[in-house]
């Protein structure tokens, strides 16, 4: 395990590091996961292994430090993660995201170009999304006040997501669990989805197939973003159906992939 101070307090994100050929791979989780349990598996498929990658967990979640005066919003996630991306001697990385982590990778590769060459980008939040109570994921969790959850919402959600994934989301900081949450659902300005549309970077979208066309397909596939609908699987694609997961991220991170 290898660390890197990424707050002027000294509060610490943590990754796992797989040995390989440079130029580097970074998967990243989405909200209240962590990247060795999600990616693990899939990073050393044969289609996907041989580089030196990072499975790194985001500040407060997994392994990383989980500090309380820290806001969670996507812009400092990023910043965040680049100034660990920066101690690690990584530049022009293959990011391949998951969720919110994929909302994390595109504000990166807006603010931190030279860290990221590609983007992988799983099921990724692309829009503001409405605070639902009572449901489940980012939506339920930025529906109760930040007092509410640490007072007792946060046992609801438990109850609501269920141990599979409860058993990483119990590994988050509370208050980094919560403004996560809000910060994702409130979104960036620009959108996530317009910044992803400016970047110039090869791009690719992976989102389960039962979900029917990906809001947007148009204009996103007319700015140069290939958009692949993943069969057999639901939100966790890489877990739920890892071998056309690994066979589509092989394909969007070869060099003459069309993207």
């Amino acid at each position: 395990m290898r660390s890197a101070a990424v707050t002027p307090e000294g509060d610490r994100i943590r990754w796992v590091e797989l040995p390989g050929q440079e130029p580097p791979r970074v998967y990243v989780h989405g909200l209240g996961a962590t990247s060795p349990a999600y990616f693990a598996a899939v990073a050393v498929d044969p289609r996907l292994s041989g580089r030196r990658s990072l499975l790194l967990d985001l500040l407060g979640h997994g392994i990383s430090d989980r500090p309380a005066h820290f806001d969670y919003t996507l812009e400092s996630h990023a910043d965040a993660l680049a100034s660990a991306l920066t101690a690690a001697g990584v530049s022009a990385a293959d990011v391949i995201a998951h969720s919110m982590g994929g909302s994390v990778a595109i504000v990166l590769a807006a603010r931190h170009p030279h860290l990221v060459s590609r983007l992988v980008l799983i099921d990724a939040n692309l829009d503001p999304a409405p605070r639902t109570p009572g449901s489940s994921g980012s939506s339920g969790i930025a529906a109760y006040s930040e007092e509410e959850f640490l007072k007792g919402g946060w046992e609801e959600v438990r109850d609501r997501v269920g141990p599979h994934w409860w058993s990483t989301m119990r590994l988050a900081g509370r208050e980094a669990l919560h403004r996560s949450a809000f910060h994702l659902t409130r979104g960036t300005v620009p959108t996530m989805r317009e910044l992803l549309v400016d970047l110039k970077i090869p791009r690719t979208f992976l989102l389960p197939e039962a979900d029917g066309p990906l809001p947007g397909v148009e204009s996103l596939t007319q700015a140069g973003v290939s958009v692949v609908a993943i069969p057999n699987c639901g939100h966790n694609i890489m877990l739920d159906n890892p071998e056309a997961f690994a066979a589509a991220t092989a394909a969007a991170l070869t060099p003459t992939a069309e993207n």
